[in-house]
């Protein structure tokens, strides 16, 4: 009986120092791990989350909801039969089926033209003034003959196109009403990362539809604007609210209900939404709209150098390495490859190797943001350049000119805006494959005089009124000359004999 109790007494103290120890060990442990976790000793991506700055309430998006939404409009669109070659290409005329007569009826017998039917689409768009100036995608509206806004309320009007900008896929329209409610302009420069924002839209031609979800990346180029112009602007705002087609060209907005972004494209393997979606940022859209209202004309500037893009392939990464002497994964910037001579950066004093770290202060390390800090500026605008040379910080002052290389502000014709249509310059492979020193394409024939005339998709135009023309900018230099009724495009049908003048009529 002893020596049992003596092995009880023994069991118990065991166990009681087994348990003071742990309680000890456990005690130092949850004192170093309250310690690590001390702002003092915090990696420095979340010392500013525990001194403040940390969410105390959960976020309440109605009254961003109520306050924008009334804001965001429905765009349907209806786009006329047109008659085309059916291999996709522009049939050729034929002068003897011209001078006795039109040829369609022998067209389809001999594979000729055939017809598109009446097509209507459906999108979105953002009042941005009470007296019903909208913003919307160029997509939505481009190459349409009817126009048709709806409100919240619903109450319908007819719109106008004031003017339209492929590079950044952005258009403005208006509807004759007043005392419209209309979004206030956010900072989008402001914008961070994990930030709650709303997409409001007509998606698959629903009623008004909001959805939530948060910035998940900034300054993304995912090369959809090339597919219109080729002179891309891309500099998207991605995040995951759930955005799908008809959205395009609704409003983004923050949770104080400011207008951010323009929602724009999203990225899916099905063409449905698959978590992925992209905005304009909201900075890059007040430009262009007021350039359009107020010039009739984007004013783009150029910087004049040629970079590296983002998607380079590993071939061409170790080419730049070894050209330029430097290590792509450590460039905080953007490296020079090229000055162009006339440009702005030339007149500036930046050199081929220069990595350019800030425009105006404001930090650029990659193409999208480049991009995105130069197309808020006009031609003649000033800005200042901080780059690296030799391992030291220079800052050198530059002034921003146009494509040409001067400092002039593009300015709308009247017959520019009377033609219409979608234009580009001709590729050099085309334009040599043809014999011909250049040329601007119709890409799209619009709702314009050009629509309605008897040049067809795939027209080159070489020559305006008898003067020659090789690029989009000569062509729109010589519509700006154009001071009578009539005007005289000339040119060719790649792949098809003969050169074909167009007499057309700016008064019809």
């Amino acid at each position: 009986m002893n020596l049992n109790l003596k092995n009880v007494l023994a069991i118990v103290g065991i166990s009681a120092t087994t348990t003071i120890l742990s309680v000890w060990g456990y005690a130092k442990l949850n004192n170093s791990n309250n310690a690590f976790e001390s702002a003092n000793n915090l990696p420095a991506n979340y010392a500013s989350l525990f001194q403040g700055n940390a969410p105390s309430s959960t976020v309440d998006f109605t009254p961003a909801a109520s306050a924008a939404s009334p804001a965001v409009v429905h765009i349907k669109t209806k786009t006329n039969a047109k008659q085309v070659q059916q291999n996709g290409q522009p049939r050729q005329r034929n002068p003897f089926f011209d001078f006795f007569g039109d040829d369609d009826m022998l067209g389809d017998f001999f594979g000729g033209p055939r017809v598109i039917p009446e097509q209507r689409a459906s999108g979105s768009g953002v009042l941005i003034t009470a007296d019903g100036y909208i913003v919307t995608n160029n997509h939505v509206v481009n190459g349409a003959d009817e126009i048709n806004v709806t409100l919240t309320n619903k109450k319908s009007y007819k719109a106008k196109v004031i003017g339209t900008d492929a590079s950044s896929d952005l258009a403005v329209i208006k509807i004759e009403a007043s005392g419209l409610p209309y979004l206030v302009y956010g900072n989008s420069d402001e914008i961070k990362l994990g930030q709650w924002v709303l997409a409001i839209g007509y998606p698959l031609n629903l009623d008004v539809t909001i959805t939530a979800g948060i910035i998940s990346a900034k300054n993304r180029s995912i090369n959809i604007n090339s597919k219109q112009s080729d002179k891309p602007v891309e500099t998207f705002l991605q995040t995951d609210a759930a955005v799908n087609q008809g959205n395009s060209g609704g409003a983004l907005v923050n949770t104080s209900g400011e207008l951010v972004g323009i929602n724009s494209a999203i990225a899916s393997p099905t063409g449905s939404y698959a978590g992925y979606s992209y905005a304009i940022p909201v900075n890059l859209v007040k430009k262009v709209v007021t350039d359009i209202v107020k010039f009739g004309t984007v004013q783009r500037a150029y910087l004049g150098i040629s970079y590296p893009q983002d998607d380079l392939s590993e071939e061409q990464v170790k080419k730049i390495e070894s050209d330029f002497k430097v290590k792509i994964g450590d460039v905080q910037g953007i490296v020079v490859t090229d000055v162009l001579e006339g440009g702005a950066a030339k007149a500036a004093g930046v050199k081929v190797g220069d990595i350019i770290t800030k425009i105006n202060g404001t930090n650029v390390k990659s193409s999208p943001e480049l991009q995105e800090q130069i197309a808020k500026y006009k031609p003649n605008d000033k800005i200042s350049i901080t780059l690296k040379r030799d391992n030291k910080d220079l800052t050198l002052n530059a002034t921003l000119k146009a494509k040409l290389g001067n400092t002039d502000l593009a300015s709308s014709s009247k017959a520019a805006e009377k033609l219409g249509g979608k234009l580009e310059t001709i590729d050099k492979t085309t334009a040599e494959k043809n014999d011909i020193d250049g040329g601007v394409l119709v890409k799209d024939l619009g709702n314009g005089i050009l629509g309605k005339s008897r040049v067809e998709k795939g027209f080159v135009i070489t020559h305006v009124n008898d003067q020659p023309v090789k690029n989009t900018e000569e062509f729109y230099d010589q519509l700006k000359k154009v001071s009578g009724a009539t005007i005289k495009l000339s040119g060719i049908y790649p792949g098809f004999f003969g050169n074909y003048a167009f007499m057309l009529n700016l008064n019809d």
